[in-house]
Order: structure tokens, then C-alpha cells, then sequence
């Protein structure tokens, strides 16, 4: 049996496929902030992507925060529970506490290249074991205490990003 400390870290990306209500207004409204900002690094409009103006102007990179802002007040509505990572009983079980936006590319006036992703990372969990393709977490992470599980499925964009190691009691 495995015991620590664990953070995972999920990888949501949305883009012009997205189907999901939340997935759409996150889309539309991170695009438009793309369009209204990246006009300050490349007054010129020549540049039309994401990566072609980071690539005239490295203060473009700011354009990853700028951006983010257009997705604050959805990741908000969320209520720190992660979309989309179920339990065994299909019920959302992870809690989060910090996020990172990230722009993998856009472009001006053709919104369907359009694609960003949110990371969102997990409040630690105490690792228990792994059954299967699932790990076995307790949300509290004393040992001393007897805890309430949830068995979460290993999936894509799904990660560990982070572990300590427990002594395991007596």
C-alpha cells in the first residue's frame, strides 16, 4: 500500500469543438479579450496569430494573463470542484485551489484556431493506494484520523503533479 501526499493537476482544453455550454462561453469570451488585447502587440496588423506575435514581440507573452482575465468569473462559477473528474459513483469529487490559463493558439479573425487550456490543481490529497486504473485518495490528508475515500479514474490530462512521501504509522 502506497501512502502520500499527492496534487493533481487536470489539463481542460477548449477550443472551437467544445460542446459544453461552459466550454462555449469560456471560448467566446476568452477570443474576443485575444482580439481586444493583442492589438497592443502588433498596431502594425500585420500579425495574426498567437505565436507570430509572441514571436515579433516576447511582451506578447503577457497576452497569457490578459486573456486569462475573460475566464476568471466562468473558473469562479465552478466553485473550486474540478469539471469533468468523477468518482466511482460518476459524482464530481476534486477540489481545486489554484489554476493556470494557457493560450496553445489563437488567431485574430479566424476564431476557430481559437484553443487555450486551464490547468487546474488539485487541493493535496492523501494518496492511499492504486487499484487498477484508479487511485484510492482521501480528501483529509491527517493519518491519524479515519477517512471518507473516493476512487478517481487515471485519464488523459489527468496528472500527478506533485508527491511527499508519509511515514506510515504504526
Amino acid at each position: 500500500m502506497s501512502k502520500g501526499i499527492i496534487q493533481l493537476c487536470y489539463r481542460k482544453i477548449i477550443d472551437a469543438n467544445s460542446t459544453k455550454l461552459w466550454d462555449k462561453y469560456v471560448f467566446e469570451d476568452t477570443h474576443q479579450e485575444f482580439f481586444m488585447q493583442a492589438q497592443l502587440y502588433h498596431q502594425e496588423g500585420k500579425l495574426k496569430t498567437y505565436h507570430e506575435i509572441l514571436e515579433k514581440n516576447p511582451q506578447a507573452e503577457k497576452l497569457q494573463f490578459l486573456v486569462s482575465t475573460a475566464a476568471v468569473g466562468y473558473i469562479q462559477q465552478l466553485n473550486g470542484i474540478v469539471p469533468e473528474i468523477t468518482n466511482a459513483f460518476g459524482k464530481l469529487c476534486l477540489s481545486f485551489e489554484n489554476f493556470r490559463f494557457e493560450i496553445i493558439q489563437s488567431h485574430i479573425s479566424d476564431k476557430q484556431q481559437h484553443k487555450i487550456a486551464i490547468y487546474f490543481y488539485s487541493k493535496p490529497l492523501l494518496w492511499i493506494d492504486t487499484i487498477a486504473n484508479q487511485l484510492l485518495v482521501s480528501h483529509s490528508t491527517d493519518l491519524q484520523e479515519e477517512h471518507e475515500t473516493d476512487l478517481i479514474a487515471l485519464q488523459p490530462l489527468l496528472n500527478i503533479s506533485s508527491f511527499k512521501a508519509t511515514p506510515i504509522p504504526n
